[in-house]
């Protein structure tokens, strides 16, 4: 039977990706007593990276949204295989992280990290309503747009 979170993912029309493996020397995820720690995420999708270039160039805030969105989903499938199968088990979503690859005259930072926040908050309500931060950056690993990470309790 379904938990109430993978109830949500379902009536979203949400499918997550898989877990992929680390692309350098480091761990997906680690876990101290009831927090984890989830590795950058960035906009891999079914194998590839979506969304590459720099926002404000060749990123709309419209489509980095989405690239934000993206690593939104790889971040709940992490926090999937950290709490060992059972989305039930996040019990709240402490801080989120947001990389944009941006032009050094790009301004609207909140509005990409929106795409991953505002995700978190519909799959788990409230709860996911994280303490958030934004870094831009001139690029980023595969050259996405967009990657975060977060810690989830």
């Amino acid at each position: 039977m379904p938990g109430r979170i993978d109830a949500r993912l379902a009536e979203l029309g949400i499918t997550l990706p898989d877990v992929g493996s680390p692309v350098a020397n480091y761990a997906p995820f680690t876990i101290a007593e009831n927090m984890a720690f989830i590795s950058g995420q960035a906009t891999l999708w079914e194998g590839e990276y979506r969304y590459i270039g720099q926002v404000g160039k060749e990123i709309s805030v419209e489509d980095a949204y989405q690239a934000a969105r993206i690593c939104g989903l790889n971040l709940i499938a992490h926090f999937r295989a950290a709490c060992d199968g059972d989305l039930d088990r996040v019990r709240r979503v402490l801080r989120l992280g947001i990389f944009i690859s941006v032009t050094p005259e790009f301004r609207d930072h909140s509005k990409v990290a929106n795409g991953a926040t505002d995700l978190l908050v519909e799959v788990f309500g409230d709860t996911a309503r994280p303490a958030r931060y934004i870094c831009g950056a001139p690029s980023l690993p595969g050259g996405a747009a967009v990657a975060g990470e977060a810690l989830i309790e």
